[in-house]
Order: structure tokens, then sequence, then C-alpha cells
């Protein structure tokens, strides 16, 4: 059922048992060279001239040159690009972007920020999450929180030479965290405000966009009609351009009208756009000085908007009510109730008369200035009730293709999820396989979270704590653990006010993986207590299995392993009354997996065979492949290190045909354990070396830092206690920032062991000390062995 904590733990039990080895190098050197991010959106069409701009920010890309940069080498180079809106920021930074790329040989990250957008802007820790990921950051090494995020991003940035487009900023607290160290890369920034703190403190140099002179304005004009029109006045062409305050998108939107309409005198659409009432209240000026360009940019939206056949008009305003402000064909689809061909015809429509911009394959997006126009209309031309019933249709769309994506591209360990109905005409996507399934859920991330929190406040509670619950394995295999957090909040709370207690002890489930993730255990702990109380109100076998079983690996993350037992015994209870041979099959390999901590290697031994055999039967080779490398543990520790060998072998194919990387990763690191024990420490590190690789590769911190912790171990065997306190203390490090104080310990213990052999007593002491005060918070008889040992070690030191 895939590699996750959810239904198993045993990865966990590679770190407690002692089979994780890590990399023999550990040194990022030794991995493919991280993919070259390339976001920047394509170059715009009938750009003019900022030839000035332009110059401008050519200066920056020397920062030895140009007498707005401080000539120091090391400092950060950032632009800001500032002007009112409409008046072309955006497309001057992507086309001095495009221009400006080569310079930096190791890519370009773009984002809209949305600081100006009708619907909430990009927060700093999504964005710092995106960027990670496209500098090939595994999702579990990208940490919770911004400021640890913040810090990553410096550190994976530092040395390279990466263009940063921060576009639609709104205030400057939002851009310092997202600013990279390294002087080599280069941040633009695109604002309407003028973003003082940043020119003050961070030396940013300010390029400040201005309307259109007039005849850069008549250019803009002529360059858009001239395949439709050749006999305007440059005078008429002037006065248009005074009509649109000179701004370069209301230019486009009455050029595009003028070019659809080559026999209608320019003097006639003039008037027609002089006589227009303005009619949108939505974007009023914030200043006298802005008056006359608001008012230019809503005369010209409203005048283009009438000029729509009705029904492309409906389409316009009810994509003002999209979670989002990108969207697919099918969500236009189901909004407006239109099938997508026809759909499709409509948002072309409103692309060619730029209300609306083509951002890829099948998809649109507003500019924010027209997305708040589309709001606008839909308040004033929709009667609530229709509204409502839009909204419902996209949501229930985003809903049940979610769960569609869901089906295909992650296992099925989701409670049954009787989804709310959706209307006839809407029509969820569907996935032949994973590959587009994922495609789409990454596309759809943000319209997902945010449709979350718009269902919730629509009152459309079943749907708000539905879409979490359906995308459930998905966020926890493919998401940094608190990606979700927010909105699984909003779905507990809409569960909670309907009063809808399934909902409730799900999202309560699914907020305990979350927590889990994040190691926040005591958090963890208490949803999944309070999900199994629900469940067993609502009298659910199956949901009292999957609480049971999810309390019982939080307790393994705590090394509270009796504990876990009890719960693996009831989960295992459960699926055997449900006759679900994989659920069966997973609890009992959970269960083993909990009688090998408590050394009980002969129960252990008989439940991970059973284990084995069930899920051989129902088809799981990912979890049979677990399994069996479990079943190597036991032999190793029973000495039959032959059997551990074989067991360790099959698992590695098992794993391999299945293509499980994480799978394949812990039957390496039981193969080299397995050396060890053999006391062949070469050997060892060659297999230690490939799981090291694979851990990094699907992202999982816990399990690399046991590898570098169990490397040391083997670097210790071949005598060379130098290495092994250099690992060991990497180890130790990682795992007390986790706040894992048993694999710390256990660490601690370790790296004492490899500075008393360089004679390094003192702060062997020191460590061993550390270890015994950690080690005091488990009463276990593992503990207690552990404390005698380094008890032992301390008075023999």
């Amino acid at each position: 059922m895939g590699p996750r904590n959810d239904l198993s733990g045993s990865a966990r039990n590679v770190v407690q048992a002692g089979q994780v080895s890590g990399d023999v190098h550990v040194h990022t050197a030794a991995l493919a060279p991280a993919p070259r991010p390339a976001q920047l959106p394509g170059d715009v069409r009938g750009f003019v001239n900022r030839s000035d701009e332009l110059s401008a920010l050519d200066g920056l890309l020397d920062a030895r040159t140009g007498s707005h940069q401080d000539s120091d080498s090391d400092v950060l180079r950032i632009a800001v690009v500032v002007g009112t809106a409409g008046v072309g920021k955006t497309s001057l930074a992507v086309r001095w972007a495009q221009r400006a790329k080569e310079h930096f040989p190791d890519g370009q990250l773009y984002v809209n920020l949305h600081g100006y957008d009708p619907g909430p802007p990009m927060t700093v820790t999504d964005v710092l999450g995106r960027f990670l990921r496209a500098l090939d950051v595994p999702v579990g090494r990208i940490p919770a929180g911004e400021e640890p995020r913040a810090e990553l991003f410096r550190s994976v940035m530092a040395g390279r030479r990466v263009l940063v487009v921060l576009d639609n900023a709104a205030t400057v607290g939002v851009i310092r965290p997202l600013l990279p160290g390294s002087p080599g890369c280069l941040v633009a920034i695109t604002s309407r405000t003028r973003m003082s703190g940043l020119v003050a403190r961070e030396g940013a140099y300010r390029v400040s966009v201005e309307t259109l002179s007039e005849a850069e304005s008549v250019r803009l004009l002529r360059s858009t009609i001239a395949a439709y029109r050749t006999d305007d006045a440059d005078a008429e062409l002037a006065e248009l351009a005074r009509l649109c305050a000179r701004l370069p998108l209301a230019l486009r939107i009455v050029a595009e009208r003028a070019a659809a309409r080559p026999r209608m005198p320019l003097r006639d659409l003039i008037t027609d756009l002089r006589d227009e009432s303005g009619l949108w209240d939505a974007l009023s000026a914030t200043s006298e000085e802005g008056a006359e360009e608001a008012d230019a940019v809503r005369t010209v939206f409203a005048w283009s908007y009438r000029a729509l056949p009705p029904h492309v008009a409906r389409m316009f305003r009810l994509l003002g009510l999209h979670p989002g402000p990108d969207f697919r064909v099918e969500a236009a689809a189901a909004l407006s109730g239109l099938n997508p061909v026809r759909a499709r015809r409509h948002l072309d429509n409103l692309a060619g008369v730029h209300l609306l911009e083509e951002c890829g394959h099948d998809r649109y997006q507003f500019h924010d200035l027209l997305r708040a126009y589309a709001i606008d209309q839909a308040q004033r031309e929709e009667s609530a009730d229709d509204r409502r019933a839009a909204l419902e249709r996209v949501l229930g769309w985003y809903l049940h293709s979610a769960a569609a994506a869901a089906r295909a591209g992650s296992c099925a360990y989701t409670m049954p999820l009787p989804l709310e109905p959706v209307d006839d005409r809407v029509c969820p996507m569907s996935f032949d396989d994973g590959k587009p399934a994922m495609a789409w859920y990454e596309a759809e991330r943000d319209n997902l979270t945010t449709a979350v929190r718009i269902a919730s406040s629509a009152g459309m509670d079943r749907i708000a704590w539905q879409i979490p619950a359906a995308l459930t394995m998905v966020v926890a295999d493919r998401e940094p653990a608190d990606a979700w957090l927010p909105a699984q909040r909003v779905a507990l709370e809409s569960a909670r006010r309907a009063g809808d207690r399934y909902g409730e002890a799900i999202t309560l489930d699914n907020l305990g993986i979350a927590y889990r993730h994040l190691f926040r255990l005591p958090e963890a702990e208490e949803c999944f207590d309070a999900a199994l109380s629900a469940f067993r109100d609502l009298d659910s076998p199956f949901g009292c299995a999957r609480a049971a079983n999810g309390m019982g690996v939080a307790y393994m993350l705590a090394h509270r392993v009796d504990d876990a037992a009890a719960c693996f015994e009831q989960a295992l209870e459960q699926a055997h009354a449900l006759g679900d041979p994989v659920y069966a099959g997973a609890f009992t390999r959970n269960l083993g997996w909990a009688l090998l901590e408590q050394d009980d290697l002969d129960q252990a031994e008989r439940r991970l065979s059973r284990a084995a055999t069930l899920l051989a039967d129902a088809e799981e080779p990912l979890e049979r492949a677990e399994a069996l490398t479990l079943l190597s543990t036991v032999h190793r520790r029973a000495g039959r290190f032959s059997r551990a060998n074989h067991m360790a072998e099959q698992a590695l194919a098992v794993a391999g045909e299945a293509d499980g990387k994480l799978f394949e990763a812990l039957a390496l690191l039981e193969l080299g354990r397995v050396c060890s024990a053999r006391e062949n420490g070469a050997e060892a590190l060659g297999h230690l070396h490939q799981a090291s690789l694979l851990f990094r590769r699907v992202g999982r911190t816990d399990l690399q830092a046991a590898a570098w912790d169990a490397t040391g171990e083997a670097y210790l065997l071949l005598g060379r206690a130098d290495d092994a306190a250099a690992f060991h203390r990497r180890a130790a490090t990682a795992f007390r920032a986790r706040g894992d104080n048993w694999s710390s310990a256990l660490s601690l213990a370790r790296l004492a062991d490899a500075l008393t052999k360089q004679g390094m007593s003192h702060e062997a002491q020191e460590h061993r000390g550390e270890a015994l005060r950690l080690l005091a918070g488990f009463p276990d008889r593992a503990a207690e062995a552990k404390r005698a040992e380094l008890r032992a070690a301390r008075m023999e030191t």
C-alpha cells in the first residue's frame, strides 16, 4: 500500500532496531545534479519599447557596474519594478527576464504572489515549498514553517546563479523571506507600492514604470490592428490612447475590439468608449493621483464586457466565482453548466479580447483587475441562488476530480467516502493511471485548498471536509506535513458545525497523520484518540481499525512500544472482523514490528511470516517487501545471518520489481546491517551507500539521519573512528532538530563510542551523560538495558 507511515512503521523499526546504515560519502556532489528550473512565463505579444527601463535593468546584470549598484560584488542584486495597476510591470519584468536568463545558468524561479488579487495571496510558506521542490529538494526534507524553509532556501541557493522573479508583491514583509543569500542570484520584483523599505535596507534598485507616452501608445495600438485596419489617423489613435489613460492592459483590450471591427470608423469606437458610464465601484482610486487610471480601466472593462455575446459574458462573470485566478477548461465548464467543448469556445473568445489569458494547455488565468471586475459583475447580474448553484457545481467538480485523482494515484487507505452529489451537467476529471492524476493534483493544489475555505464560508460543509478526506494519502505521500494543516482545520470546523460526526472522525484521523509526520506526537495522539472515540460512537469497525493503527504508529515513534502493540492488536482484530486481507496483513506486520522492538523474536517471526504470506496473497508487493525486511532483522538478531541475508535479498527483489524505492532502500539497509553483523564493514558500506541515495531521493530525512548514524557504525568496524564520529554527529543533530529523543540518545551513545576510540574521553562522557538524560523519559526494558550499557561505559572510561 505504498511507502508511508500510516499503515506501516517498519521504516521506523529500521532506526530503532539499528538496521539503518548510511551513505559512504554523504556528499551532495555524489548525487545527480539538480534540475535547472525554468519557470518564466512566455514573453508578451505586442510589447512596446520601454527601452530606458530595460536598459536600467540590464545594468544590474553585473554587480560591479552601474551607478545604482553597490560596487561590492558580494551584494545580492534586487530590482523592484513599480507602477500603477495595468501599466505593464509584469510584461516588462518577463520581457527583461527572458532576455537576461542566459546570465543565470542555474535556472529561473517565478511566482505570482497574487498580492492584489481579490482572493487570498500566496503565503510565503507555500512559495518557499514550491521553490524548494523546483530546486530538487525532496518533499520529506522540506521543513514545516516559514523560517526553517527560508533558511533551507538560502542554503540550497548558496553558490548558485538563479534569476528569481516575484510578481505582484504587496508588501516588503512577503519579499524578505524569499530573498536568496547568494550574490550570484538576482531578484526581480513587481509591485504597485514603491517598496521603500526594500530600497533602504536591502539596497534594491527601483525601476518606475510610467504610463506609455502618446507615441508609444499609438505604436502599441497600430501593432495590434495593423493586419486589420490601415487607415486610422494618428490623432484618433492618440485620443483612443488618452481614453485608456495610456495603460497597456486597457490599450490591448481596446485594440482587439478595434481589430475585430475593421469597417467600423474609429471615431465611432471612440464615441462608444467616451459614453461608457463607469459602472464599476470596486476598483476605486486610492488617491487623486490614481483616479484617472482607475476610471479609464473600469471604463474599458465595462465597454469590452458589454460587447460580449450574452453567453460569453455570463461565462466571464461566473469565472469570478472560481476559487483561484487560474483554472482548467473543465472547471470553467462546471461553473457555467456547459460541456467542455462549448466552454473552451467561450474561453477562447474571452482570451481573444484580452479579458483572459491562456497560461498553458487548456488552462486560463485572470489579471487581478479583471478578476475583481468579474466578481463585481457576478454580484450585480447573478441572483444569490444562481451564484450558489454555480459555486456548488465547481466545488463539486473539484471534490469528485480529487477523489478520482486519489484513486488513480495512491492506495485505498481512505475511509469509505460517500461523496456529496454533483450536478448532472458536471463532468469530473477521470484518470487512467497515477501519473496524469498527480500532474492534475500538482496543478490544482492551490485551488483545492482554497476550495475548502470557500466551501466552508459558503456553508457547504460536506464538500469542505470531503476534499481533504478524499486526498488523504495523496497529501501524506507528496506534501510537507504542514501543507494542508490550515485546510484540514477548516474541514474539522465544517464537519463539527454541520454535526457530521463521520466527517469529524475522518478529519481528526487525517490531522493525526499530519501531526505525526511533523513529529508533534502529543497532538497526533490527541487527534487519533478523538477519532477513535468518534468511530466507536458511529459503530464503524473500519474507522476504529484505522484510528487504532494510526495511534499505534504514533506510539512507536514515541518509543511507547507496549502501548503500540496493544493498538496494533486492536486494529488487527477489527481487520479480521471486516474480512479485509490487505489490512489484516498490514496490521499483522505492524504487530510483528512491535514484538521485534520488545525483543520477542519468536513471536515476531511468527507474525511477520504470516504477514508476508497474507500480503503476497493480496498482491501487495511493497507491503510484503517491508514484512520480509523485518523478518531479515529477526534472523539477524537471532544470529542466523545466512537466513537474514536471504530474506533481505528477497525483499530487495520484490520491491525492485514493484519500483518501490523506499522499500528497496530498507532492504539494502538491512543487507548492509547483515554485513556489519558479520564484521564485513567494507561490503556493508556498498549496500549502505545505495540505500542512502535512495532515502534522499524519496525524501525520508528521518531515515537518512539514521543512515548517517549506521554509517558511523560501519566506519568504526573499519577502524576509522574520525569518520565514524563525523557521521554520528550529523545524525544526532538531525534527530535533535526533529525532537526524536530516543533516536538522539542512541546516536549520542554511538558518537561517544567513536570518540572514545579517538581518545577523546571527556567529550565522550558528556555525550553519554546527555544520552542518559534523554533515556530517562523511557520506562521500557530496552531503555533500561541501554541505560545500563551507558553507565557501564562511563565506569570503564
